[in-house]
């Protein structure tokens, strides 16, 4: 008899932390669900504030050196595209990424 007390005592342990870990696991998964929500609403955030202010429909200045920085980041990415373009002037990203098509050049 205390062979299946045992038994029963230990497969009730073991269901109680299989409980408290999905328990945990879900809680977790909702703040990083939240965190990523979060993150998206900054960027968009971000997003409308960079095109208000170059708009001039926001006062810039308080914005000034984060807007330098997003001007910086698009010249760079401007510099280096034709040298990226002739490194590789057989690719073709909607091939490899068809979801890219609407968003491809020309």
């Amino acid at each position: 008899m205390s062979l299946i007390r045992s038994g029963t005592s230990t497969a009730w342990r073991m269901a109680g932390g299989m409980r408290q870990s999905v328990h945990r696991a879900r809680v977790e998964g909702e703040k990083r669900v939240m965190e990523r929500r979060h993150r998206a609403a900054l960027v968009a955030l971000g997003a409308r504030a960079y095109a208000l202010a170059k708009e001039g429909r926001i006062p810039a200045d308080a914005l000034a050196d984060e807007i330098a920085e997003v001007d910086d980041r698009q010249a760079d990415m401007a510099a280096t595209r034709p040298a990226q373009d002739q490194a590789h002037p057989q690719h073709d990203a909607t091939a490899a990424f068809p979801m890219l098509a609407d968003d491809a050049p020309g």
